[in-house]
């Protein structure tokens, strides 16, 4: 984590329901809800990313499968792209 400029830059990944590894770069505010994410933090953390759910995909291994939109808080992967398929069992309410 880096803190210039304020709040910090931080790094957040994220595995796919495929398996696939994203990263998301932005703000620490737009991933932390407390201070979670600090210089002085020891890292990983684990951290959430706003999501809207756009819809169910069929089943994968036994878990179902949503496609959702980080787009909430206008995040994107550094090529600009925001919709996911990931394992239901990923997301919290």
């Amino acid at each position: 984590m880096d803190d210039e400029p304020f709040p910090g830059i931080v790094e957040v990944q994220f595995v796919d329901a495929a398996g696939q590894r994203w990263s998301l770069i932005d703000k620490s505010s737009i991933f932390a809800q407390f201070a979670e994410l600090s210089p002085v933090s020891v890292y990983p953390v684990k951290v959430t990313v706003a999501c809207e759910v756009q819809g169910d995909i069929e089943a994968m291994g036994g878990d179902g499968v949503v496609t959702i939109s980080i787009s909430p808080d206008g995040v994107t992967t550094p090529d600009g792209r925001d919709t996911f398929a990931v394992n239901r069992s990923q997301l919290i309410s």
